[in-house]
């Protein structure tokens, strides 16, 4: 096996591993015990004898995954079950209803699920168990317009969202304050029920106002914020009018702020954590140990430009190959956590395989020292922005001599899918029905 082999090879295992850790089902099953007819979720123990009724709902690309694994953790006392995922990622369930619907731009599909989800919600009472299986993607998924909002405006306001470069955290202030199913208000709907929503976290940090924009969790944003959001990335004129005067009425306190910590809502909720970005990172670097790595977690909490992270772990790298490193290679350096892409080319791609293009390029920048290196970036649920591809490999010769200017041209259009098609370099994983945010690799091999 060639060198370029051998290391393709290792960084596929390492993908691997880094899905492998943050699959629905071990998640689940490492985080919900049935003792008999006793549920057993943090410490916490929910008696299935006091409820008349088990009800399932969710929303997020790994919500479908999760709900197979708690219609076999339930059985017969589960007495429904409805969750939104994206498109491809559904699977035959048996007491469950699964809509596929629009992601990362939200559609009729998702607008369809949104509201059969608030009628559910609705219908269940103070003798009912609601669990929400909540896991990444649920925000563009579940689109509820508040009155005044269109469902296309929302879809425009997504789009200008994502084009800015704007972190999630922004993102998801604005789509809660347009919203009738985010920033609590599933909560405020699902009352008097008692509710336990199970996540998978694609959010730094695991801040349950921000993953799915925080359904069944306070909201500590405000129309202020989202003011001051549009300001920032100025966006006011490039905005739908109707989202521009929703924000312009809440800061003016003539609309519903989302719902805040105390509100009697929350009393009967319990919000836990099961899977995030840290697990996958850690399965990285089993997987990497594993092939003789010794892996080294540069940053658990990865953000910023794809490019300039790129940058800032290939030169790391190129530190290592000269023995400054906190270790001697073989090396195996790791990020996890969500970078953004401003986009300003016209060009295919997502935010891991601009990371991988970028990552090729500064390898090149190294010289002979790059003959050591090879990267990869992940984005863990399988889908790198609007591509069939979740990510990329860059390798020493991926961006040298007249590459080099086909890749730098690339970048500035933002076209990182096609170039990466020509070089046969992309990952790709299909759905994976998971979604831990993003894991990056650099090998750093002996000399």
């Amino acid at each position: 096996m060639t060198a370029y082999a051998e290391r393709k090879a290792n960084l596929l295992r390492i993908v691997e591993g880094a899905l492998r850790a943050v699959a629905p089902d071990p998640a689940l099953r490492s985080a919900v015990k049935r003792d008999d007819n006793i549920l057993i979720v943090d410490g916490l123990k929910y008696d299935l004898d006091r409820f008349e009724r088990v009800i399932l709902l969710g929303a997020g690309k790994g919500s479908a995954a999760m709900a197979a694994t708690m219609e076999d953790l339930l059985g017969d006392r589960l007495s429904h079950g409805l969750v939104a995922t994206k498109y491809g990622h559904g699977l035959p369930l048996t007491r469950t209803e699964v809509i596929e619907s629009g992601h990362p731009v939200p559609d009729e599909a998702g607008e369809r699920a949104a509201a059969a989800l608030l009628e559910r919600g609705a219908d269940a009472g103070e003798r009912d168990l609601v669990l929400f299986l909540l896991s990444g993607g649920a925000s563009a998924l579940v689109p509820s317009p508040i009155h005044g909002v269109s469902l296309a405006d929302k879809q425009e306001a997504t789009r200008r969202l994502l084009e800015c470069g704007a972190p999630i955290g922004e993102i998801n202030a604005i789509r809660k304050h347009l919203s009738r199913f985010k920033g609590g208000h599933l909560a405020e709907t699902l009352a008097p029920a008692t509710v336990l929503t199970l996540i998978i976290s694609d959010v730094v940090g695991d801040r349950l106002d921000v993953i799915g924009s925080g359904p069944t969790a306070p909201d500590d944003s405000t129309f202020a914020d989202c003011q001051a959001i549009l300001d920032r990335y100025e966006l006011c004129h490039r905005m739908p009018e109707s989202v521009v005067r929703a924000v312009a009425e809440g800061c003016a306190g003539r609309a519903s702020e989302t719902r805040k910590a105390g509100d009697p809502c929350f009393s009967r909720v319990r919000n836990v954590v099961v899977a995030g970005n840290t697990m996958a990172v850690d399965g990285a670097a089993l997987a990497a140990r594993k092939l003789g790595y010794t892996p080294v977690v540069v940053d658990a909490a990865m953000e910023g430009e794809a490019r300039d992270q790129a940058v800032r772990l290939i030169r790391l790298a190129g530190e290592y190959t000269l023995g400054a490193g906190c270790a001697q290679p073989p090396v195996c350096l790791l990020a996890g956590g969500e970078t953004t892409v401003t986009i300003r080319g016209a060009g295919k791609g997502g935010r891991n395989q601009e990371w991988a293009l970028a990552a090729a390029l500064e390898m090149d920048a190294l010289g002979t020292a790059r003959e050591r290196l090879a990267a990869m970036s992940l984005g863990t649920d399988g889908t790198d922005g609007p591509t069939d591809a979740a990510g990329a490999m860059a390798f020493p010769d991926t961006a040298t001599g007249e590459r080099s200017e086909e890749a730098g041209r690339a970048l500035a259009d933002n076209d990182a899918y096609t170039f990466f098609t020509r070089t046969g370099t992309l990952l790709k994983t299909g759905p994976t029905r998971t979604n831990v945010m993003d894991v990056a690799a650099v090998l750093v091999d002996p000399a």
